[in-house]
């Protein structure tokens, strides 16, 4: 069976893990993306993200080149923070079960060439052991949770990266 490792797993530790232990770098100026509407702008960092798990959920942490599919539809600080957990999951022999589901996808704006939207993940089949085989999800996890993620124009098939993602609190994301 092949080990996986999922958008949300990796986004709750890292919320877990980094919370509090972040500063904000430098704002980069992005380039605007080039869509005819905003309901286009929107499709596209839909099509975006479910293809962002679609490469998480295919992720066998045993083998790092499998990364490289997750890499590719991040930039900024998203893909900084795939490339350190990932490696370390990596480092530490992790292993995650389970599929990421994408099950809401909400629109906020767009500003400054940056698409935002609330997507609603249910973690729900996600298991996540270190070497030892011990369970590293908390008992307390919710099935489903909400992430703020941004969106900038880039090379990949839909125009978009992402470049930013954070939990949040929205009772459209609730279990």
């Amino acid at each position: 069976m092949r080990t996986r490792v999922t958008a949300a797993a990796l986004s709750g530790l890292l919320v877990l893990v980094l919370a509090g232990c972040t500063t904000p770098g430098p704002v980069e100026p992005t380039p605007t993306p080039a869509f005819s509407s905003e309901e286009e702008a929107f499709a596209a960092a839909e099509e975006t993200y479910r293809a962002y798990v679609d490469a998480l959920n295919q992720v066998d942490l045993s083998d790092p080149e499998t990364f490289e599919a997750v890499y590719s539809w991040t930039t900024g600080e998203a893909n900084a923070n795939e490339r350190k957990s990932l490696s370390q999951m990596h480092a530490d022999g992790w292993v995650v079960d389970g599929d990421t589901a994408v099950v809401g996808f909400h629109p906020g704006a767009i500003e400054d060439g940056t698409v935002d939207a609330v997507v609603c993940s249910d973690v729900s089949e996600v298991q996540v052991s270190n070497a030892e085989g011990q369970s590293m999800v908390s008992p307390n996890r919710p099935s489903t949770y909400a992430l703020q993620v941004a969106f900038v124009a880039s090379s990949t098939a839909t125009g978009l990266s992402v470049s930013t993602s954070d939990a949040v609190e929205d009772s459209r994301c609730s279990s």
